[in-house]
């Protein structure tokens, strides 16, 4: 022992030295995956129950007996309103990140790589686009559901 610490990693090296000893897991945890699947789908086959009638091959829509045509046409304000809530969502993903990062720009001294300031001018500036495009959609009665 001449004080340096050189055996854990020379265990960690020899792990990955025999390629198909670190397949293994993979391929063990892929046959267990099928074989579940296939276990299942046989006991659903053999045990389940297999009646059949006008009952059963009606379709079944929340318990109401369906009526009409299924192709029916929504209108495109569904579909803009839908849009926007996807803006928004995004824009609420990219929010987590960037606090993670403001946050260690802000914990920093001044002397450090990032600037609070900066980053949280860049979000009050992305926000803001959002928000006129927001404003925008309202001014043009997207949200108005007559």
């Amino acid at each position: 022992m001449n004080g340096t610490f050189t055996s854990g990693y020379c265990l960690l090296a020899d792990v990955g030295t025999d390629p198909k000893s670190s397949w293994a897991p993979i391929v063990l945890l892929l046959m267990i995956a099928v074989g579940f699947a296939v276990v299942n789908i046989a006991a659903s086959l053999i045990i389940g129950p297999s009646r059949t009638g006008p009952g059963k091959e009606q379709t079944y829509e929340s318990g109401m007996v369906p009526i009409g045509d299924t192709r029916r046409r929504f209108n495109v304000r569904f579909y803009i309103v839908a849009m926007i809530f996807l803006v928004f969502d995004v824009e609420i993903v990219f929010l987590y990140p960037w606090a993670t990062i403001f946050a260690k720009g802000v914990s920093q001294k001044a002397g450090g790589d990032l600037n609070g300031g900066l980053l949280l001018a860049e979000m009050i500036i992305f926000v803001v686009i959002l928000l006129v495009a927001y404003f925008y959609a309202w001014g043009k009665g997207v949200f108005k559901w007559d």
